[in-house]
């Protein structure tokens, strides 16, 4: 049975009791039609159209109103032909409404005849109107020009010209979406061919953002309409709200589900709609609205106090509350409008066009879908196409008679199931939303849903209502609706304590009403707007006068991005960024905020934050946009920092050839460093490389959302290896710094362990023992890892004060020092063959140093960008590589320092390149390894879904893998081809780099050490990537293990460094 058929049947019940009420506000009184004049109108009007409408087969005719009290009978009007109908909004762009009308060649279009001028300025030359007009029904019939009737060219044309405003809907849940899964019945297909099979036709921008026509049969939507009915308990004594548009399907579902019940619906002009005091009064009030189906973003438009005391309130006269379209909102917003005396019903409603979902369950969060209405299908699939059981995945909709057509589509084979774009969470036979396909986005190297920031934000006290966009694909933009007690800092600290940090928005932007789209959703493209406005203003108000005022305006962004109080109190000129809470991505932010303020860039600005102090932040901007302001303000209080200078340099040119692979080190929270095991003849020049790789302290930020590990990774309750403490030395101070180990070819001499701490003390530790061998103060903070020097006599190391020491191996006495222009975070190579030591510094230069003569034999300017990793060396061929937070990666010919090639990456190089005989890898912060032939030529690009601050482990023990962490969690295996061959998932985040090790004593198996940011210690089958062992330290961790037999050493942020014996399980660790 048809629409028209159930109207009529209630009809028959319930002639005299009104069906329809309008409502125009402006103090007149209400307008109603019983349901005998309802039809009476609408017998008419088929009468006119059966007459007028000469199409052979299935007929579609288009509407052109604005809701009145006339609108149930023009709708039944069309649909008693039998006809579909196809509402067009006059407020629609005409390019849209044109291309929709052309799209679905449609040949008549009703149009209400206040509307005819509109209709024709925005269509002209299409239609024609026929004479033979019904002006007391309000309507004139329009027909398709026969010049025009092959449209296909004109559509196609149209269609670059309709996509800037594909997101008509937002693609939100309550359409049908374009892609499709078919599945083929015995019982065959579905016809949209025959007359009375379509009910309606919508247009929508699908999960595509393309345009699709709908096209909407009875047998799909009466199914939803009689069991919402049901489910609803609708009888003809309620009184039902038109809240959506005609575009929008859940009018359809909102008119005849009053309409088959001999209830009443009521109608108010849009102009009320936006008014919500207006509105409120005429639904509970006036009219005393039992049923309303809403979106959760146009219940907000009432505000909270209007939901309080009318919708929601004791006394209310809703019966039910059904939401949908959108996200359901969080229920301790829900329960707080809730009256303790309410007895409204709350549905969570979800859908596309052919299918709705209903839920009427408030003890969860957040609350699930719930069950599929009569005749429907669900089901749950991952991006293979398998079925979830439990898990996330993609909802796919559908039945055996649930079809709807897509464009051109003539016939659908029944039990055809649609792909929606919306992605759930399957848990206990339950399912939970997470959000479209669209609002997922990759951040910081977490993928998430954007609606996840809005949940946690509605939850807020201070949040009346909010919208969150991802703008341009490289901001997250938090759109508040205040109360009064909003503060924007304290916001944020309440965000900071409830979301992981890649959900964090970058900005808090304060609106005054949310602005939605026709169909009662938020419009996300009127909020980019609001923003770009916002930032246009911003620049505007920022451009700076002087000095001073760049002072003030640093201060505070420095004070917003670190999250501290934005008070009156200065900021020490002293103070640094990493020092104050910072780490690279906070810094990453500083340096945008800073380029949007001063509006330009600022070449070498991000090397400035991440080592020096806000006072030399300033005075580099000052040098850009004021460079006749050499004065701060109050200079007597400035303290400049004052590093020694060499002023007797001399550049001798010297050969030089190494084979060192070593790496990088990055400040605290941020290092890519070097952890080495050596073996040396102490008496001879030769040193061996038994493992040489390096580690990446990266971002101290650990991104809180701990994920677990892979399936097959298991914890050590059935891993193979165990792991303890054998001993773990006190430093006093953060131990981001990766170990050096130097194994004597002396039997009598002992292991030892070199490594630095934030205490400036270097300390050399015995292996085995644990024992302090001996320590040494230095000047500053140390991050740099050590390198042992050819003769095995010196270690080199670099450190905060801009210097680099050679310490005697032997008891950490002087033997040089040299004098940098910066900070030195860079971690030194050693030329085994030569013996000189090539390191890099925050002064952007690269220094080849003979510590035997005390000399620098050359320096290179490394083109603006700091040198925050380690050099690494080839000897065939013959270069050195040096990579820059400048994002440029420089060859160097190690015997002239002059260069041979470089290629810019355009994003900073925290990582430290790595090379085998054919190529140079090294990892970069816009998530992706590079691959290169020593000749400069890009072999392949590997990405990540987060920055890579590892450094890239090669090694002969596997001559076809590289290893390397991310800061997405995974730890990746790839080959020298670029193909991934396994990736393990860690708990959080992976800075250090891993280190490669075989041992007798553990089965000879090959096997990968690497540490996640939350302290874990992961030992890995280098082959499978599946996990042998694994344990936890006490701190967070950055620093990068080096292994040596079954020892594993590495440095951690309580201050110690540790020392783990690793062992077969079950046996006993000696």
């Amino acid at each position: 049975m048809g629409l028209p058929a159930l109207v009529a049947r209630a009809a028959g019940l319930h002639r005299d009791r009104a069906a329809v009420c309008f409502d125009g506000g402006r103090g007149e009184p209400p307008a109603r039609r019983t349901y005998a004049a309802v039809l009476g109108l609408a017998a008419e009007l088929t009468a006119f159209l059966q007459k007028h409408c000469h199409q052979r087969g299935r007929c579609e005719i288009g509407l052109y109103c604005y809701p009145g009290i006339n609108l149930p009978s023009w709708i039944l009007g069309i649909l008693q032909v039998p006809a579909a109908y196809s509402p067009i909004d006059p407020d629609a762009p005409p390019t849209i409404s044109t291309y929709f009308m052309k799209k679905s060649n449609l040949q008549y279009v009703l149009v209400e005849n206040d509307k005819i001028n509109k209709f024709q300025m925005s269509h002209a030359g299409w239609f024609y109107h026929n004479s033979s007009a019904i002006e007391h029904i309000g309507l004139t019939l329009f027909q398709m020009s026969s010049s025009n009737t092959d449209v296909s060219s004109e559509v196609d044309n149209m269609k670059s010209k309709c996509e800037p405003f594909k997101a008509v809907d937002n693609s939100q849940p309550g359409v049908c979406p374009d892609q499709t899964k078919v599945k083929t019945s015995e019982a065959g297909y579905m016809d949209a061919g025959q007359k009375d099979t379509v009910a309606y036709v919508l247009h929508t921008s699908g999960t595509t953002g393309i345009p699709k026509i709908v096209k909407v049969p009875h047998k799909c939507i009466v199914p939803n309409i009689q069991h919402l009915k049901s489910i609803f308990e609708i009888t003809q004594d309620d009184v039902l709200f038109l809240a959506s548009p005609l575009t929008f399907d859940p009018s359809v579902v909102e008119l005849f589900m009053a309409l088959t019940s001999g209830a009443s619906i009521l109608v108010v002009p849009n102009t009320i709609k936006m008014m919500p005091v207006e509105l409120s009064a005429a639904l509970f009030h006036h009219h005393h609205v039992t049923v309303l189906q809403a979106t959760p973003t146009l219940l907000r438009r009432f505000g909270a106090h209007i939901i309080k005391s009318r919708v929601l309130s004791a006394n209310t006269s809703l019966r039910v509350l059904a939401l949908g379209g959108e996200a359901f909102p969080a229920l301790s917003l829900l329960k707080s409008w809730k009256h303790k005396e309410n007895k409204t019903s709350i549905f969570n409603l979800y859908g596309i066009t052919e299918v709705s979902s209903w839920e009427n369950s408030l003890t969860d969060f957040p609350v699930p879908l719930g069950s599929p209405l009569l005749g429907t299908k669900l089901e749950v699939r991952d991006a293979n196409g398998s079925a979830v059981l439990e898990g996330e995945g993609q909802i796919f909709i559908g039945g055996e008679e649930r079809v709807c057509f897509l464009d051109e589509e003539i016939t659908v084979p029944l039990g055809t199931m649609r792909e929606t774009g919306d992605f759930v969470r399957v848990e206990n036979a339950k399912l939970f939303f997470l959000g479209r396909k669209d609002n997922q986005i990759k951040r910081h190297g977490k993928r998430f849903n954007i609606e996840y920031l809005q949940q946690v934000a509605e939850d807020l006290c201070q949040v009346e209502a909010c919208a969150v966009t991802w703008y341009q694909q490289e901001k997250l933009i938090l759109f508040v609706l205040p109360k009064d007690d909003f503060e924007e800092r304290e916001t944020f600290k309440e965000l900071q304590k409830h979301l992981p940090a890649y959900a964090v928005p970058d900005e808090i932007v304060v609106i005054k009403a949310l602005p939605l789209t026709s169909h009662g959703k938020v419009d996300i493209s009127e909020l980019n707007k609001i923003y770009q406005n916002h930032l246009n203003s911003r620049r505007r108000d920022s451009k700076l006068s002087d000095a001073e005022e760049l002072w003030e305006r640093l201060q505070y962004l420095w004070k917003s991005v670190l999250g501290l109080p934005c008070d009156s109190t200065g900021i020490s000129k002293d103070a640094v960024f990493l020092y104050s809470g910072g780490d690279s991505l906070k810094a990453l932010r500083f340096y945008e905020e800073i380029e949007m303020l001063v509006g330009k860039a600022v070449p070498g600005l991000l090397e400035v934050i991440l080592s020096h102090s806000i006072e030399e932040v300033y005075r580099h901007i000052l040098k850009i946009l004021f460079p006749d302001e050499e004065q701060l303000m109050n200079p007597d209080n400035v303290v400049k920092r004052k590093l020694r200078r060499n002023s007797g340099e001399q550049f001798h040119g010297k050969y030089i050839k190494l084979t060192s692979e070593r790496g990088l080190e990055i400040p605290s929270s941020l290092h890519s460093k070097i952890p080495a095991v050596l073996k040396s003849h102490v008496q001879g020049s030769e040193l061996e490389n038994r493992i040489l790789t390096l580690e990446n302290k990266a971002n101290k930020n650990d991104h809180s959302s701990v994920q677990q590990i892979h399936a097959e990774c298991s914890h050590s309750s059935v891993a193979e290896l165990a792991l303890c403490v054998r001993w773990k030395s006190n430093t006093r101070k953060c131990v981001d710094a990766s170990p050096l180990v130097i194994i004597s070819a002396k039997e009598e001499v002992s292991a030892s362990v070199y490594i630095g701490s934030h205490s400036h003390a270097m300390q050399a530790i015995d292996l085995d023992l644990g024992e302090i061998k001996w320590e040494k103060t230095l000047g500053d903070r140390i991050e740099s890892s050590a390198c042992v020097s050819k003769c095995g006599n010196y270690v080199v190391v670099g450190c905060y004060d801009g210097l680099v020491y050679v310490l005697q191996s032997s008891d950490g006495e002087i033997h040089w020092t040299f004098v940098t222009e910066d900070s030195v975070k860079s971690s030194a190579v050693v030329d085994p063959s030569s013996g000189l030591v090539y390191i890099g510094s925050h002064d952007q230069h690269v220094y080849a140093l003979d510590i035997y003569k005390k000399v620098c034999v050359w320096k290179l300017h490394c083109e603006g960008g700091a040198v925050f990793s380690s050099p690494c060396l080839s000897s065939f061929p013959h270069h050195l590589y040096v990579a820059t937070l400048g994002g440029l990666l420089l060859t160097v010919n190690p015997v002239t320092g002059s260069k041979i090639w470089k290629s810019n990456l355009g994003k900073p190089l925290f990582s430290s390149p790595h090379c085998n005989e054919n190529y140079v890898c090294l990892g970069c912060v816009d998530g992706n390894l590079y691959c290169y032939t020593h000749s400069g030529e890009k072999v392949w690009q590997f990405s990540t879904n987060g920055p890579v601050f590892s450094s890239p482990c090669l090694s002969s023990l596997t001559k076809q893998e590289i290893f390397f962490g991310s800061h997405d969690c995974f730890i990746y295996c790839c080959n020298v081809e670029g193909n991934l061959l396994w990736k393990f998932e860690a708990t959080s985040s992976v800075y250090g780099t891993p280190f490669i090790f075989q041992s007798d004593d553990l089965n000879n198996k090959i096997l990968l050490a690497a540490v996640s940011t939350d302290g874990r210690v992961w030992i890995l089958n280098a082959k499978s990537g599946t996990a042998e062992g694994v344990d936890k330290l006490p701190g967070e961790v950055f620093s990068s293990p080096v292994v040596w037999g079954t020892k594993l050493v590495v440095g951690c942020r309580n201050d110690y460094v540790y020392c783990l014996d690793l062992y077969i399980a079950g046996k006993s660790n000696s």
